[in-house]
């Protein structure tokens, strides 16, 4: 399972562009921030030729925005593109989540998970523990990569190629718009994170569906009451595991 922002490619190109992202992602270039190629170079040390291709990148990725002889600038995620993309990850979630626990339930039917399945859990595992030890300090800064790290990491356990692909397109988004509302909901969204697991863990897929679908909701529930008036229907709300976590000290 790989951190949210890394690419596993080497290049200089990609090392800039993943900085570049997650400066943006975090509120060090903030939305509507003119930035040139020069200044991007000397920011980070790098010639302008890979920043260049970063930015290209970014655009396709839809974090910066360039217009001929006006420059590039950092993008803002429009309410209703937010809204849309948080409909988008409620039925993909909800769908890696139930996959997760079918598969949790198959493995351990089988005599007992692989080691891809407990090196997943493993991490799982860690992640969740990283979380809950910055909410008590207090750190919820370290929040957004580590909640994209979980998500991932149910997607990994569900073995969906294609549902992990399409996670992976969308996870610098998710990062973004976690980030820009961390400290409202944060810490009370990490907490659901656990109850999830609980459910994939016992191989109860309905709960892991339900449970995942109502803590993206919940998100992009209070992300719209902050920023709009809109509202959303409520979610259908996660029902009881019926069973103990796994393990994964295996």
């Amino acid at each position: 399972m790989q951190p949210s922002l890394a690419s596993g490619d080497p290049t200089p190109r990609a090392r800039v562009q993943d900085e570049i992202r997650r400066d943006i992602i975090f509120g060090k270039l903030p939305a509507g921030t003119r930035i040139t190629e020069a200044s991007l170079a000397a920011k980070y040390g790098i010639s302008r030729v890979p920043v260049r291709e970063a930015l290209r990148a970014l655009e396709v990725e839809g974090f910066v925005e360039s217009k001929p002889f006006a420059g590039s600038t950092v993008s803002e995620i429009p309410v209703d593109d937010a809204d849309d993309l948080f409909a988008v990850r409620e039925a993909l979630e909800a769908a890696t989540a139930r996959r997760a626990a079918r598969r949790a339930a198959a493995q351990f039917s089988a005599g007992g998970p692989d080691n891809q399945w407990w090196e997943t859990r493993r991490e799982l595992a860690a992640i969740l523990d990283e979380g809950d030890e910055a909410v008590a300090s207090g750190q919820v800064e370290l929040l957004p990569e580590l909640n994209i790290r979980f998500h991932l990491g149910v997607a990994e356990l569900s073995r969906s190629a294609s549902l992990t692909a399409l996670l992976r397109q969308i996870s610098g988004k998710i990062e973004w718009l976690y980030a820009s509302d961390v400290d409202s909901r944060g810490i009370r969204s990490w907490a659901e994170h656990r109850g999830i697991m609980a459910a994939i863990d016992a191989g109860n897929s309905e709960a892991a569906e339900q449970g995942m679908a109502a803590h993206v909701h919940g998100s992009r529930s209070g992300y719209l009451s902050r920023f709009t008036e809109k509202d959303v229907p409520p979610a259908t709300p996660m029902e009881p595991s019926g069973g103990q976590p796994a393990d994964t000290r295996a």
